[in-house]
């Protein structure tokens, strides 16, 4: 006798499952509400959570030199792009030329920084990958060779504040060249022990490819920049588009990506770090051997006239900018940040919603996303 199965006992209901924090950028602060049909993500609701809240406010009770600390805060990877960025805004608004020598090894140091700060999204995304270890290994272990040289220049190996308005807080090390070259060589065999470990493997073209896709139309659309939005095939690069400092005097490749998913995400990123140690070692060549590192009538006390000003920058996660009100004194009146995660971060829900549960992971981990870039 066959019995009868109530067609109610099938029916399904969609479970909310709270992910996360899985990234080691999230620390805590991230995590995804994912609503799901099965294996399937129907909805997806991102919890920023609250890092260094009132940061850019805190700088506006500061003098302009007190301000360059409170800048690395808001990007601990890419901190030297903070730093340039805020001083940049300061440089304008004063009518401040930097020294040329300033100007290299600010250049140097920012696209060493790019380089530290791709190699840990590389060892952390290996990891999303389930390349358990591996991946992050041979990536700290380039990072620290990077961490090394930062720590000699600045004398820390997280909060630099190495920069000022005007050039740069003292001359580096004696031996700074011949320590970035040998480093160099270091860095590109690292970069290509990833590029073996990872591109190829045929478990991470699975896990990446066809994998969270967004078209040109829908990154500019989302106000992506950087690697996210160069991944879906817009080629917009600010030292390219926009140059600031003198990254016009540097030839060098900007990759794109062809099919918008999280394996060109990774494929641009990878090409960047390669693209990066070309406009170190063109800036090596090119940096003179002596000169002053900041203006010779730079004045102690930093005065702005009354003006408003917007300074940007291409950072390892995409354009961050400082929009700087004065109105006369030593002091922002106003100082409004433009980070890159926290925009990248809004395309999170139409990314994921229709992959699998597993590939939310995967497209989280391919925004390379720093928390204290999306709270501040």
């Amino acid at each position: 006798m066959v019995q009868q199965v109530d067609r109610r006992d099938l029916e399904t209901i969609d479970m909310p499952i709270n992910m996360g924090p899985q990234h080691p950028s999230t620390h805590g602060v991230f995590r995804m509400v994912l609503i799901v049909d099965g294996e399937k993500v129907v909805d997806v609701t991102p919890h920023i959570g609250y890092m260094h809240r009132g940061g850019e406010k805190l700088m506006e009770a500061m003098d302009f030199r007190q301000g360059i600390g409170y800048a690395d805060r808001t990007e601990y990877l890419a901190q030297f792009s903070a730093e340039l960025c805020y001083c940049l805004a300061v440089e304008r608004l004063m009518g401040i030329e930097v020294p040329e020598r300033a100007e290299y090894i600010r250049v140097i140091l920012t696209e060493l920084n790019r380089l530290s700060s791709h190699f840990m999204f590389a060892g952390a995304f290996g990891i999303d990958a389930g390349i358990i270890g591996t991946s992050f290994t041979y990536a700290f272990r380039e990072r620290e060779y990077l961490q090394d040289i930062f720590e000699e220049v600045s004398g820390d190996r997280l909060m630099y504040a190495y920069f000022r308005v005007g050039g740069l807080a003292w001359e580096v090390p004696d031996n700074f060249v011949s320590r970035v070259n040998e480093t160099l060589v270091k860095t590109k065999k690292g970069i290509q022990d990833l590029d073996d470990l990872l591109t190829r493997n045929e478990i991470f073209m699975v896990r990446c490819q066809n994998i969270g896709k967004f078209t040109p139309e829908q990154a500019i659309a989302y106000g992506l920049s950087g690697p996210m939005l160069r991944a879906s095939g817009v080629p917009w690069d600010l030292r390219k588009d926009e140059p600031y400092s003198i990254y016009h005097r540097f030839s060098f490749q900007v990759p794109v990506g062809r099919y918008g998913d999280v394996y060109d995400r990774w494929l641009v990123r990878l090409e960047e770090m390669r693209q990066s140690i070309a406009i170190v070692e063109q800036a090596l060549e090119q940096m003179p051997a002596e000169g002053a590192i900041v203006p010779e009538k730079m004045p102690r006390r930093l005065r702005t006239p009354p003006g408003e000003v917007y300074a940007k920058v291409e950072a390892p996660r995409g354009e961050w900018g400082a929009y700087l009100v004065s109105k006369g004194g030593d002091k922002p009146y106003r100082l409004k940040m433009r980070s890159p995660s926290f925009c990248n971060l809004s395309a999170l829900r139409d990314m994921t919603i229709g992959q699998f549960l597993a590939d939310a992971v995967m497209i989280l981990g391919s925004m390379d996303i720093v928390l204290c870039d999306v709270d501040r």
